[in-house]
Formats: structure tokens, C-alpha cells, sequence
């Protein structure tokens, strides 16, 4: 008789590292419908949620992530890995895998680490163009190393190297829904072009002020329209702000987009962070994109993720700084040059890795079966 699969998968913070820790999760299961996985994430962080809302089983660490700008606020930090370690060691102790993936997000740190020195076999999987610190660390006893970008072996032992891309939401595959279909449930217009400006669940405050400082240029457009994702954060000083000024007739505004496979597919052109998980929808839907990248990220690594699109044509890049000025005067322009549309969208489909997810689970089941 088969021994029963048991998988931990360990990371998250953001939605960045979720996605793809949940759409592995799922390739495992459909694969290997005996599978035992259990979620390790961190206390507090929305992985806590939308892991179990996925249909599968977490336990939190009290991690947290280090201060580099204020250094003495680390003491405690420190205190919090220790406990940490401790708490990894009892799950992995009561769960025993036969093996460990880790998605990224200082959460995987522990947890990976205590694996490694047990024996268990782990695999990462590195979502972005330059190396987070976590999976840097954990490199250099990890059995495979899956990736995304290019040029990875600046950061991993080239041999453990595996190109699988980055896993993304399945329900974004969908083909039932029709691009007039998403515009109806979307309020919006048919037959006009339409822009999607996304900042993530919570936001984000350059592209809201972005939007915010160029109403009257909304106003002029006759034949586009927009998709304003505020994010909770900042939806009821958008509204207000709003109210006050005047919504244009042309834009449909939301605090969050639960169906964005609906939004996606309304959508010609769309303005968004440059998050490694963003990027690979993108690629896989074949979306024209204006990438507007974080400052607020470690090592600037989503420039570097928007560069190697722009690089190979396949999206447009504004700075930070400079989008309040250029962002929607571009966007108008690209979304009504089809020519550019066209472009945009073929390069960016070339980049897309529609396996990612099945290919990083085969690795998974592959290395706990060789250390039995």
C-alpha cells in the first residue's frame, strides 16, 4: 500500500505569496487526491484567512520580518524567530512531511529551516526577478529552486535551477466569460476601450492620486472608460473626494474587485503594481499592462520585475514618482492605439508559463516519493 502524501507548505504576507502557494497546493491535490498538505503561515497575516478559505489547514507563527531602516526595533524581532523556530519544530515533529515547499514571505524561514536540518527534502519557489532575503538563505540546502525570471542563477546554485514560472489563480482561465458579459456586470459600456487601474486589496496611494489628479482627462474621453480599484484602505477618502468633485460618467469606482477574472476580461489595457503574481496573470491572459512598481518593496524587486518585461516589449513601465504627471495620459494614448494593444498583448503572451503550478507539483511529489 501507497504511504500517504504529506506535504507543509510554508510562507505568505501577501497575496503574492498566497496565490501561488494555494494553486500548488491544489495541482498536489488533483495529482494526488490522498494528499495530506498542511499550511504553516504567519500570525496575524491574511494567509490566516484565505488559506482555510481554500479548503486546507494552517498553523501561525509569531514571525515577523526585520526593521532594516530601525534597527532597534529588532530585539523583539528576534525573540519572535526564536519562538518561532520552537513552534516549526513541534508541527513538523507531529505533521513529518516527507517533504516542504516554500512560497517566500519571512513565514517560510522557520519552517523551512527546521526541515532542512531534519532530512526532509524542500523545494522554493521564487516568484520574483531578484531573490527574496528568506529564500536566499534557505537556498543553499533547498533540493530545487523553481523560478520565474531569467538569469536566477545571480542568486541560486544553477544546478537546483528548475524555469517553471509562477503559478497563478486557476478560476482566471475560465473561457465561458465573454468580454461583453464582464463589461454588463461591470456597468460598464459596450464598444468602448476600458482601462482596469488595480493597486492590490488594500491600494495603492500613487495610482488613486494618479486618478484623482486627472479627472478632467477622464472627463474628455468619449470612447473609454475606467475601472477604479480604490482598495478599503482608501475608499471612503476617494468617495468623499469624489463627491465633491464630481465622478465622470465614464468611470466605475470599487474598494475591491472580488471577481477579477470578470475585470480582467472587461479590460484592453490595464494599469497595476508590478507584483511577480500580477505579472504572471498578465502574461497568461495575454493583458497589455502599464506597470507602475512599488518603491515600498525589498531591493526595489518589482522594477526589476516590470524591466524584464519592458525589456522584451511585453509592458509599459512608468516610474512611481513620475506617474501622477504621465500615468493616464499614457494609458489614454496606448488604449486607443490598437496597433500598440496588439503588440503589447503578443509579447506578453510569449512570456507566460500555463503549467507552472502542475510542473511545480510534479517536483513536489517527485521529491517526497525519491526520499522515501
Amino acid at each position: 500500500m501507497t504511504e500517504k502524501l504529506k506535504v507543509i507548505i510554508s510562507g505568505g504576507g501577501t497575496g503574492g505569496h498566497i496565490f501561488p502557494a494555494v494553486s500548488i497546493a491544489n495541482e498536489i491535490r488533483a495529482k494526488r487526491p490522498d494528499a495530506q498538505i498542511l499550511f504553516v503561515g504567519a500570525e496575524g497575516r491574511m494567509e490566516m484567512q484565505r488559506v482555510p478559505a481554500a479548503g486546507y489547514e494552517i498553523k501561525g507563527l509569531p514571525i515577523a520580518g526585520f526593521d532594516r531602516k530601525r534597527l532597534w526595533r529588532n530585539i523583539p524581532v528576534l525573540f519572535k524567530i526564536m519562538k518561532s523556530r520552537a513552534m516549526a519544530r513541534r508541527i513538523v515533529e507531529e505533521f513529518q512531511p516527507q517533504v516542504a515547499v516554500g512560497v517566500g514571505g519571512y513565514a517560510s524561514g522557520p519552517t523551512l529551516n527546521v526541515c532542512e536540518s531534519m532530512g526532509i527534502p524542500t523545494l522554493i519557489q521564487e516568484q520574483n526577478s531578484y531573490a527574496g532575503v528568506t529564500n536566499k538563505l534557505l537556498a543553499r540546502h533547498a533540493s530545487c529552486i523553481c523560478v520565474a525570471y531569467d538569469g536566477m542563477e545571480r542568486f541560486f546554485p544553477a544546478d537546483k535551477l528548475v524555469f517553471t514560472g509562477n503559478p497563478v489563480r486557476q478560476n482566471l482561465l475560465d473561457e465561458t466569460l465573454s468580454k461583453d458579459d464582464a463589461i454588463r456586470a461591470l456597468g460598464l459600456v459596450p464598444g468602448k476601450r476600458t482601462v482596469l487601474v488595480v493597486g492590490g486589496s488594500l491600494g495603492a496611494r500613487t495610482l488613486n492620486e494618479s486618478m484623482l489628479g486627472n479627472l478632467p482627462l477622464l472627463r474628455q474621453q468619449r470612447s473609454v472608460q475606467f475601472v477604479w480599484q480604490t482598495g478599503k484602505y482608501y475608499s471612503e477618502e476617494i468617495a468623499a473626494e469624489l463627491e465633491r468633485r464630481g465622478k465622470p460618467a465614464n468611470l466605475v469606482v470599487t474598494d475591491f474587485i472580488a471577481d477579477m477574472r470578470q475585470a480582467y476580461a472587461a479590460a484592453d489595457l490595464v494599469i497595476s503594481r508590478a507584483g511577480a503574481g500580477s505579472i504572471s496573470e498578465f502574461c497568461l491572459l495575454g493583458k497589455p499592462v502599464i506597470l507602475v512598481p512599488s518603491p515600498n518593496v525589498a531591493e526595489d524587486h518589482q522594477t526589476k520585475n516590470a524591466l524584464a518585461l519592458v525589456q522584451k516589449e511585453a509592458a509599459l513601465y512608468v516610474s512611481d514618482a513620475d506617474a501622477r504627471r504621465t500615468l493616464l495620459p499614457l494609458a489614454v494614448n496606448t488604449v486607443t492605439d490598437h496597433d500598440k494593444l496588439e503588440t503589447l498583448a503578443h509579447n506578453v503572451k510569449q512570456l507566460a508559463k500555463p503549467h507552472a503550478a502542475a510542473d511545480i507539483a510534479d517536483r513536489v511529489i517527485a521529491l517526497a516519493e525519491a526520499g522515501r
